[in-house]
């Protein structure tokens, strides 16, 4: 399995679990007149939301010197491949610079982790990671890819390289090419002819041919039940 199947399989463990993040369920506001939904298709945020989310993009977090580490950084959890771009190509810096001030517990750690990011290059290299070659930025992730070192020195820079993977692979995996990549096709109606001849034998039972007409009749799939008053199923 090669990284971005690993990183897939990882994403989608995560999602089993819940998602990487809080704060991105739906709002507790009251629906009232003033929350109701706005117009614009596909969005599904009320007025307030709307406004201020406006807001939040007009704000600017990560500094020129931060963006253009992350930019690296990024490229380097999820690299494009012969079909799929990378997180950048799918506008995941966008997506964390959002998220970093629409959650913003988030800030102290992403910035205290870049901080740290470019001492530990320095220290080793003699140059921030984003002036680093391209293997001694590999060596230093290498260091501080892997939760289960115990090395205290790493912390830092293991729980900072953890946020980091984990917005990555949200951004990138809820984005237009991830979810191309992931293959994901949305709800599609199935055909469901009842339970198994085998199940049903093994458990001493069989459908009545009254209700195999009336239920399980695929040409009739389409067609809505109707009751009588007591409750017996006529269609």
């Amino acid at each position: 399995m090669d990284r971005r199947e690993s990183l897939k399989s990882m994403f989608v463990g995560t999602l089993a679990g819940g998602l990487v993040m809080q704060g991105c369920g739906p709002s507790n506001q009251p629906e009232g007149p003033e929350n109701q939904s706005t117009n614009n298709k596909g969005y599904g945020r009320t007025p307030k939301e709307t406004l201020r989310d406006e807001m939040l993009k007009a704000e600017t977090f990560f500094n020129p010197h931060e963006a253009e580490t992350l930019a690296v950084l990024w490229d380097i959890i999820l690299p494009a491949d012969e079909e799929f771009g990378s997180a950048s190509d799918a506008e995941v810096p966008a997506f964390i610079e959002f998220i970093s001030k629409d959650i913003p517990k988030h800030q102290l750690p992403l910035r205290g982790g870049l901080m740290w990011l470019d001492n530990r290059c320095n220290e080793k290299f003699g140059k921030e990671f984003k002036l680093s070659s391209a293997d001694q930025q590999f060596q230093l992730c290498d260091e501080i890819a892997f939760p289960e070192v115990e090395d205290p020195e790493l912390q830092p820079g293991i729980r900072f390289f953890t946020l980091v993977r984990n917005l990555t692979l949200t951004g990138y995996y809820t984005s237009e090419m991830g979810i191309k990549d992931l293959g994901y096709k949305g709800n599609i109606p199935n055909v469901w002819d009842g339970v198994p001849d085998e199940v049903l034998k093994q458990h001493g039972v069989s459908y009545e041919e009254e209700w195999l007409k009336k239920c399980i009749d695929q040409k009739t799939r389409a067609q809505l039940a109707e009751w009588d008053d007591e409750g017996n199923l006529i269609t």
